[in-house]
């Protein structure tokens, strides 16, 4: 594992997500190594030699002077790294930033797969509308393993659970939907009663990990081989509609409120959980463009 620390003029960058001001990486890369994380591209700017999840670049930036200019605005920590990957227990870059921010009201949303954010859970809840997201994807460890080196399900789905009880907003993130594999019902029947919202989003297979998860479930799954090649190769949405039409009937049953949330800035939470379809990335890109001009 390479780590190496690298100064930054700032670490809070301009975003252009539909769901955030700022966009908030305290790190270059991660360990956490997911096949099938889309922040891989990012090889092509840093120069690294080393696949992906076998470096990191520490971020050291001056400290922030006015936190104050960013109140009523919202930032994203870990739009292209996970800010509590294990090298955050040494360096601390991403509580060093929470505690320079702190009281200068701008909103925060985290997404992880780490539980060591229990760490900064107190000071996580002092800023408004704080909201906490952990990705799961599997109940099954020994495919959970195949795909990421972040922390067991258990340890996620305690994390939010703590965060729950202590009244700040979850997510359950239900990322990537692994088509033939992942029950995204399964996993909000563990999830429901300890967190506020669900984010199903589908697995969209681009850049070098394409093949690498091809390549995975023709070796693992070969039985899948003809629904992904329907799916990604003749994209056809067939797969992702009848979901659609399954989790309609699951959360009505439930009463669950279920939406497509194609350009909301940001999705209500709820009590029940609200369950939101994030399953069209071309419409939701489109959008974004859309409100952005």
């Amino acid at each position: 594992m390479q780590i190496k620390e690298i100064d930054v003029k700032s670490v809070m960058t301009k975003s252009n997500l539909p769901v955030s001001d700022y966009s908030v990486n305290p790190y270059v890369g991660c360990t956490h190594a997911c096949k099938y994380c889309y922040a891989s591209f990012m090889k092509r700017f840093t120069n690294h030699p080393e696949p992906w999840g076998e470096f990191v670049d520490v971020k050291n930036w001056p400290e922030i002077k006015r936190p104050e200019k960013y109140a009523a605005t919202e930032a994203f920590f870990g739009s292209v790294t996970d800010c509590y990957q294990p090298c955050e227990a040494k360096y601390k870059r991403t509580r060093t930033l929470l505690e320079q921010l702190q009281g200068s009201g701008i909103s925060i949303s985290i997404a992880t797969k780490s539980d060591l954010v229990l760490r900064d859970l107190d000071l996580i809840r002092t800023f408004p509308n704080a909201r906490v997201s952990f990705s799961i994807n599997t109940l099954d460890e020994e495919f959970r393993k195949e795909m990421d080196r972040g922390v067991s399900i258990k340890r996620r789905l305690e994390a939010m659970k703590q965060f729950y009880e202590a009244g700040v907003q979850t997510t359950c993130f239900i990322s990537p939907i692994f088509p033939g594999i992942t029950d995204p019902i399964e996993i909000i029947e563990q999830a429901k009663k300890q967190c506020n919202l669900v984010w199903l989003e589908n697995l969209n297979l681009r850049g070098d990990y394409r093949v690498r998860i091809l390549e995975w479930i023709h070796e693992h799954h070969p039985e899948l081989d003809d629904l992904y090649h329907e799916i990604y190769s003749k994209k056809s949405r067939s797969y992702w509609t009848e979901l659609d039409e399954k989790m309609k009937e699951y959360t009505s049953r439930e009463s669950m409120p279920y939406m497509r949330d194609d350009d909301q800035h940001r999705s209500e939470f709820g009590d029940p959980p609200v369950v939101v379809n994030y399953f069209y990335h071309e419409e939701v890109k489109k959008s974004a463009k859309k409100k952005q001009n």
